[in-house]
């Protein structure tokens, strides 16, 4: 497939073109071009809500834990917290995670643990 998406900046009010290119193994009753829109879009929604973040805010490329199962763990927990954050309306996580590091008691709150 080919895909063409033209977008404006809005700091220059130019109109740039990006033209990219897919591959697809769907039938060809399943890859119309508003389902492989759909997917297209669906895939980097994903990527920009999820990888993304625990790539930047959470650094999980750098992560310095590599043996046994432990990656998969922190991963879990770093979606844990994702969810937790967007629950309750964050959608900055980076805000969030700043704001709750600099106030441990309400990010425990946050899990349900009374204040004291």
């Amino acid at each position: 497939m080919r895909r063409t998406c033209y977008r404006r900046n809005m700091r220059t009010g130019q109109v740039e073109v990006e033209v990219t290119y897919g591959l697809t193994s769907l039938p060809r009753r399943l890859a119309g071009p508003k389902q492989l829109e759909r997917i297209w879009r669906a895939h980097w929604t994903i990527e920009n809500r999820l990888h993304y973040v625990r790539d930047e805010t959470f650094g999980e490329d750098r992560c310095q834990v590599h043996t046994g199962t432990a990656p998969q763990a922190l991963a879990a927990l770093r979606n844990a917290v994702l969810v937790l954050f967007r629950f309750h309306g964050w959608s900055n996580i980076a805000a969030a995670a700043r704001r709750y590091a600099a106030h441990p008691q309400r990010a425990l709150q946050l899990l349900g643990v009374p204040a004291q």
